[in-house]
């Protein structure tokens, strides 16, 4: 688990140092640099040494020198990969460094590579003979990977500040970047802050041609919905129960391997509880270490359920306790380190979680994308009823305006919460619900936001196309794809991966196994949501492993009090000086939040995002 970063044009190797060292936080082990001396390219790389720390440093090279390559991730099948390649008369330089297998996979395979990875990755790779260089994104997009086209000058990097390092970068805010970035509450790939820069999206390659500069971006793999009916009658529950056991099980066990530390986030829910039972299962005689933190109020405190389910399963469980209003003060600091807004609050916590785990061990694994695959979210369960309403309930406009007259409360997933959510969302096409209701804010107060706000069809492009071309008829279906395409590489793993990397702790999703997620494709919707069931069959296929408490509770999330916490805000945070945003509407919406009028609470925290991040001095 790494950072890297590099260029092709203008620079000199300060440039190259500067970006690399920039993502220190990122690679606290090593660093490492490389200058072609044929043309202007550089490679850089920061490196956590997980696998083969003795001679696995990069940027590695092939024998002939003309195979280079800097990588951020793992490859989980690394060890098959190379006894095939060894088998075809590959030889490897290293014991056993994974980064190894993607130079002698591209000599055999050649830009198939990708779809012989089982891992998280993102990587750079130069073909010295034919002149290329190749950046490569894993299936979810689970490692970042930015890059931007200056004139002659090709930048690309793990985050942003490396790009924004080197001394040719010329950035200029990108209004439609910022507008994303209020109504999804993250910014959607290849969308970035910045104009000319952009996110590599998840499951891409980008080919630059280093003798002409021209690029072109291929999509190698995309997540997609295809259940299979007649394969699921023919397996019967009974068998698909004991397959998926049997395909978390081997997850799990592909992401045991690490030459350092390794730990489970422990939430005492399903998700990270199935993750441990199945470490546990895969091996029971070694010592597991599970992480949990605490709250001193008990609304948000999930420690007790941790303890309770760590003791059952046999780890070694360690927890932090912490208060809210200490939690809130990290606010500032926390957000003045990133270097692209994010309007998730549970970052907060997943980053004091991370900090929290890294005094101990190196790498962890966790349960993201187990509510994506198998329908874990509340909204899974208004898909039905928000079609039945929008079909036969006439009156949406009266109904919103008694919905907007019920009092406000700062409880957590309150009623008058939900309702004003849902309804919000249904005021607009069935395709853009999700989006809306995950999003920062009502798509109608767009203008009063933005001096010159975009059409919601600009906006919601990518939204609309994912829904009119997806096969899924199930509705349940199409909303997994949103799911899936969107809230779960841009918000959840983004946040994850900034939540971990800024204290050099690397973080493993087992339910994001190639093989799992393939699974979930095909199973058919009524064995993820059935009569109010979330996670249908996970539960039945976990269910040897944990207490039926565990299997019964309901879904709780990583929460925050954010709705209390931007009433007892001592000072509104405006950004000042965007470009195209009215400072004068988000003062106006402090006001009427604190004073209990209005909930924006998500148009408040984005608020601070801006008003903090280390991103305003792209304003001067």
């Amino acid at each position: 688990m790494c950072g890297i970063a590099g260029f092709a044009g203008p620079g000199e190797l300060r440039d190259l140092q500067a970006m690399t060292r920039s993502l220190a936080h990122r690679g606290p082990d090593g660093e490492g640099m490389w200058q072609d001396a044929d043309r202007p390219l550089f490679l850089g790389h920061r490196r956590l040494a997980v696998i083969d720390p003795a001679t696995g440093g990069q940027p590695m090279f092939t024998t002939d020198g003309q195979l280079g390559v800097v990588f951020n991730g793992e490859i989980y099948n690394h060890r098959s990969l190379r006894a095939e390649l060894e088998a075809r008369g590959h030889r490897f330089r290293s014991d056993h460094a994974d980064t190894e297998v993607l130079l002698h996979g591209y000599r055999e395979w050649g830009e198939e590579l990708p779809h012989h990875l089982e891992g998280m990755f993102a990587f750079a790779l130069v073909d010295r003979q034919q002149a290329r260089l190749l950046l490569v994104r894993d299936h979810f997009g689970k490692k970042p990977l930015y890059y931007a086209v200056q004139g002659d000058l090709f930048l690309f990097a793990s985050e942003l500040a490396a790009l924004r390092s080197h001394r040719g970068f010329t950035g200029v805010l990108d209004t439609e970047g910022v507008q994303k970035f209020f109504l999804f509450a993250y910014i959607p790939a290849p969308s970035t802050l910045f104009k000319g820069v952009r996110k590599l999206p998840g499951g891409s390659l980008l080919r630059l041609d280093l003798t002409t500069g021209a690029s072109r971006l291929v999509r190698w793999w995309r997540f997609r919905l295809e259940p299979d009916e007649g394969w699921a009658q023919r397996r019967g529950e009974a068998a698909l129960t004991e397959e998926l056991r049997g395909l978390l099980l081997q997850a799990v066990q592909r992401r045991l391997e690490s030459d350092v530390p390794m730990g489970f986030f422990l939430s005492g829910g399903l998700d990270s509880g199935t993750v441990l039972a199945l470490a546990r299962a895969a091996a029971p005689h070694h010592l597991h270490r599970s992480f949990a933190i605490g709250f001193d109020e008990a609304s948000f405190d999930e420690s007790p359920q941790a303890r309770r389910l760590a003791a059952q399963l046999g780890s070694r469980h360690q927890e932090e306790i912490l208060t809210l209003e200490g939690v809130r003060q990290a606010i500032p600091q926390l957000l003045a380190g990133l270097d692209e807004p994010l309007g998730d609050a549970s970052l907060l916590p997943t980053h004091l979680l991370c900090a929290f785990a890294r005094r101990h061990v190196t790498v962890a694994l966790g349960g993201d994308g187990g509510d994506e695959l198998f329908a874990g979210y509340d909204p899974f369960l208004a898909v039905q009823p928000a079609r039945f309403y929008h079909r036969f309930v006439p009156g949406h406009r009266f109904w919103r305006f008694l919905v907007e007259k019920l009092p406000l409360s700062t409880r957590r997933m309150s009623l008058d919460f939900r309702l004003r959510r849902t309804l919000t969302g249904l005021s607009y096409p069935p395709e853009w619900w999700h989006a809306v209701w995950m999003g920062a804010i009502d798509p109608r107060d767009l203008p009063d936001l933005f001096t010159e706000a975009l059409p919601l069809e600009t906006l919601l492009a990518d939204v609309t196309e994912l829904y009119r071309h997806s096969h899924a008829v199930h509705p349940l279906d199409q909303a997994l794809e949103f799911y899936a395409n969107f809230y779960l590489p841009e918000a959840i793993l983004t946040k994850v991966d900034r939540a971990s990397m800024r204290v050099g702790l690397e973080v493993r999703s087992p339910f994001l196994d190639r093989d799992v997620v393939d699974f979930a494709r095909r199973l058919p919707a009524r064995f993820k949501l059935r009569r109010g069931e979330r996670k249908y069959l996970l539960r039945r296929a976990v269910a040897p492993w944990l207490p039926k408490t565990v299997l019964d509770q309901p879904k709780k999330g990583f929460g925050m009090p954010l709705a209390l916490w931007m009433r007892q805000w001592p000072d509104p945070a405006v950004p000042r000086e965007w470009p195209g945003l009215r400072s004068e509407w988000l003062l106006k919406s402090w006001r009427e939040h604190q004073s209990g009028q209005r909930d924006h609470r998500f148009v408040l925290w984005n608020s601070l995002c801006l008003a903090y991040g280390k991103y305003q001095d792209a304003l001067h």
